[in-house]
């Protein structure tokens, strides 16, 4: 049987290529082909960034000979760079290799000056896996070689045990009672944190037993800052970044999740709201516009709309029924379309594809 070595960042590195890695490894296809992760990166200075790429690298070195297939995650310039020589080496003595490629943003990364380093890596894939149909089609046009090939896998919504019934809609309606409007991610502009607090002062005062919940590290000190501008501070909660217990009990107790974003590949964030039965309300960005049918599996407002965003969320707060059957195709997806074992049946027939 042939063996893979999956070049990422670290296990304990915040974002979304260490949840999809960690989704991966959960599947039969990582016991089938004996998988090893090798961990590139870690959140710390730049002196332990250095010896922990070293480390990874050296590592990589002494299990290369004995592995067949090299499958490398890497999204923005710094993350391709540090997968150059994981490359090279792959190449140089004839490995198969997968491109996995996660960037929010073609300014960033493939049409940015660094674009020659993912001219190199696409090169030399034998497959490169994109997160959507947007991205593949950003992805194809960009290589020169068209015959390339060119894969989607989604991400895969967490296995969630017992994610809760959000509402139910008979005779008699039960509703959640936190009344929370959930927003997790780190608190920066490109994921439009501050769209989500001046939409909702719109309606605020209407609404006095909502809340919006930031869940993320960030710009914290200036969204506390507009919320008081706009007269919203009781009714908006920055809870830092959550993970574990916190993170499960945070999207349990809401009721409805936003990501306001201006980019993205796919996010892990909303298919974390999926997989725990929360309606959605988003942008067309990265690979939603696969799935998304508007006012049936979500709501969706143009990036920086914020007239419009406050719409959705005065109709997903009044409307129950209609905040229910979106829950239920969260609930939909997380089953189907974007179950991880699904998915990592996906990763695995291309791992027995290199394997021919």
């Amino acid at each position: 049987m042939r063996k893979v070595l999956v070049v990422a960042t670290s296990r304990k590195t915040r974002g979304g290529i260490t949840s999809v890695v960690l989704a991966h490894e959960q599947g039969q296809q990582w016991i089938d082909y004996h998988c090893r992760w090798i961990e590139t990166h870690r959140d710390k200075n730049m002196s332990l960034k250095l010896l922990f790429f070293i480390k990874a690298f050296l590592q990589y070195l002494f299990l290369f000979p004995s592995y067949d297939i090299v499958h490398i995650h890497l999204s923005e310039p710094p993350s391709a760079i540090r997968k150059l020589p994981f490359m090279w080496l792959a190449k140089l003595l004839g490995k198969k290799t997968i491109v996995h490629f996660h960037s929010f943003s073609v300014e960033t990364t493939i049409e940015s000056k660094w674009k020659w380093v993912y001219q190199y890596h696409f090169g030399k894939a034998d497959i490169i896996i994109t997160l959507s149909e947007y991205w593949r089609k950003q992805v194809t046009d960009f290589l020169s070689d068209k015959t390339r090939k060119v894969r989607i896998v989604y991400n895969p919504c967490p296995n969630i045990q017992g994610s809760k019934d959000n509402c139910v809609v008979d005779s008699e309606i039960k509703l959640t009672k936190q009344n929370i409007i959930l927003y997790a991610g780190t608190v920066t502009p490109r994921k439009g944190y501050a769209d989500l607090i001046k939409a909702f002062a719109k309606i605020a005062k209407n609404h006095q037993d909502w809340i919006i919940a930031f869940a993320g590290n960030g710009e914290i000190e200036l969204g506390k800052t507009l919320a008081e501008k706009l007269g919203i501070t009781s009714q908006t909660i920055f809870l830092g970044w959550c993970s574990g217990e916190d993170k499960d009990r945070v999207f349990r107790e809401a009721d409805i999740f936003c990501l306001p974003s201006y980019a993205e590949g796919f996010p892990m964030a909303v298919l974390d709201a999926w997989a725990y039965g929360l309606p959605v309300i988003t942008t067309p960005v990265g690979g939603i516009p696969d799935v998304a049918k508007d006012g049936e599996n979500m709501l969706l407002f143009n990036q920086g709309d914020i007239d419009s965003l406050s719409r959705c969320l005065e109709k997903m707060i009044t409307d129950v029924p209609l905040r229910c059957k979106i829950a239920d195709a969260s609930l939909h997806f997380a089953a189907n379309e974007f179950n991880a074992t699904t998915i990592n049946k996906s990763i695995g027939s291309i791992y027995k594809e290199l394997s021919k």
